[in-house]
């Protein structure tokens, strides 16, 4: 991934620091979107001003995307090009997110459900996001 990483970041003008290559460990390493304090909390050595610089860089060159939830916090992720296809459960309560995989089948029927949709209104669907948004068990 790494690889990937840094040949984007050199299309972007940029290049694959020591914190950045922290940051795209992390990430890689969870199991869902992480919010700026939960990386921080798991590298406290990285100061929070400079993972927020930095997960905008490789946000704007594509290797890491913003999940975005009705919380206050926005939650970060590897880009889907670097890792599975998936989509998300959204807690409204308490804003935790969690990554939803659906079997190859069902993905590949709401695909194929939403490029009709965005067709038929003179729209190009690039790709698909699906949150469900509901209580968390913690929350019910």
């Amino acid at each position: 991934m790494s690889v990937a990483a840094a040949g984007r970041l050199r299309g972007a003008g940029q290049r694959l620091t020591g914190n950045r290559q922290a940051l795209l460990e992390i990430l890689e390493r969870a199991d869902r979107p992480l919010t700026i304090h939960d990386i921080v909390q798991s590298r406290p050595d990285l100061a929070q001003s400079s993972v927020y610089r930095n997960l905008v860089v490789l946000e704007q060159s594509g290797i890491v995307r913003r999940v975005m939830t009705g919380g206050d916090f926005a939650r970060y992720e590897l880009d889907e090009d670097l890792t599975d296809h998936h989509h998300h459960l959204v807690c409204t309560s308490c804003g935790s997110v969690e990554d939803l995989a659906l079997p190859k089948d069902v993905e590949e029927t709401i695909g194929r459900a939403a490029r009709r949709a965005a067709s038929r209104r003179g729209f190009v669907e690039a790709d698909h996001r699906l949150d469900v948004t509901g209580l968390c068990k913690n929350c019910r």
